[in-house]
């Protein structure tokens, strides 16, 4: 099987994850495939936050299980958090962010690293903290979170599960 099928066929959600901090050179890496992704008339819409700083990650968590109701780490111990936001300006800004998103779990996996797609970005960034955070960055515009991409070593195995049976339907 070609390298890069395989790996996404075998790329799973990671909702466990060692202490232990990604090396910048492999964020770098996992942001530049982001910033790869195609994006509609090449306008690239989207723009990534990259977290690192466990206090701003920590008070990116809060914020997310608190919109989620809970009182848990719905990064699930991660210790990186990429946020992709998109201009909402242009139409494909959804898809545009959605894009980003894969490209970046799926250059996780590529390199070793878990990954998993962590929602409520959108809500995150229309509270005051979020607006915050936009601000503090210089980050001005009219963007809206379209996802939280969580990134560190798994510590969990995840087994396949098998594909639907009406997934593809065939015109010959």
């Amino acid at each position: 099987m070609n390298n890069v099928i395989k790996n996404i066929v075998e790329r799973r959600s990671i909702k466990k994850y060692k202490s232990d901090m990604v090396p910048t050179e492999l964020i770098d890496e996992v942001l530049k495939a982001g910033t790869y992704a195609p994006s509609g008339m090449n306008r690239q819409s989207p723009i990534i936050i990259a977290i690192t700083n466990k206090e701003v990650r920590d008070k990116l968590s809060k914020l997310n299980a608190k919109i989620m109701g809970v009182d848990i780490d719905p990064f699930y111990g991660a210790p990186v958090v990429l946020v992709v936001l998109a201009d909402k300006t242009v139409p494909t800004y959804i898809y545009d962010g959605s894009l980003v998103m894969e490209n970046m779990m799926l250059a996780a996996s590529s390199l070793g690293l878990g990954s998993c797609w962590i929602h409520r970005a959108k809500e995150e960034f229309e509270t005051e903290e979020g607006k915050e955070i936009l601000k503090s960055l210089g980050i001005t515009g009219d963007y809206e979170g379209i996802g939280n991409c969580i990134l560190g070593y798994p510590d969990m195995e995840v087994k396949e599960k098998p594909r639907k049976d009406n997934y593809i339907y065939k015109i010959d």
